[in-house]
């Protein structure tokens, strides 16, 4: 059986057909066919809500069975922990990996329906591993926001990737690297 993926996108308009969907594309190609990606379209990709994301993911984290693996992009990763930190874990992940997430809270950016962030490490229930990635020449997320994900998710292991954009270039490599270490 294939292992089962949940890719999470980033917000904005036309971000699922013409942003992400690269690096899904991106992942798909580096894991090849032992791997299942579900790539749902979040709702209003073009303002993302929390609790309309959260009930989307909600629904497809019921359709996976434990050991499922999970990846969220931007907004898309911030609203995936934070739905992952808000109540018990639904079932057994293998694996948190988020892609240039913005964080919510003092040095990172204001959020209306996400709790500041500080402590998301001490209110995630997960027992996965955590992996971060962020490209140093993301202009959408600042370097900074990084640094207080290490700081909130001292369990994390953190991937600081030279001269990559927000979209890592349309490039996960690093990201199916860790996915198939997790399942030697």
């Amino acid at each position: 059986m294939a292992r089962q993926i949940l890719f999470v996108q980033g917000g904005g308009a036309g971000t699922h057909d013409s942003w992400d969907n690269k690096l899904v594309d991106s992942l798909r190609h580096a894991l090849g066919p032992d791997y299942e990606i579900r790539y749902p379209r979040m709702p209003r990709e073009d303002d993302p809500n929390y609790i309309a994301w959260s009930a989307a993911i909600s629904a497809e984290i019921e359709a996976f069975a434990d050991g499922a693996l999970l990846v969220g992009h931007s907004i898309g990763a911030t609203i995936l922990i934070n739905f992952l930190a808000s109540k018990p874990a639904p079932r057994k992940f293998g694996g948190l990996f988020l892609v240039a997430p913005p964080f919510i809270g003092e040095g990172g950016w204001p959020g209306d329906e996400i709790a500041p962030m500080a402590d998301i490490g001490q209110r995630l229930t997960i027992a996965a591993p955590i992996y971060i990635y962020h490209g140093s020449n993301d202009d959408t997320v600042p370097r900074a926001h990084i640094d207080l994900y290490a700081k909130a998710l001292p369990q994390a292991i953190v991937r600081r990737l030279a001269s990559r954009d927000h979209q890592l270039n349309d490039d996960l490599t690093e990201v199916a690297s860790d996915i198939r270490a997790l399942a030697r």
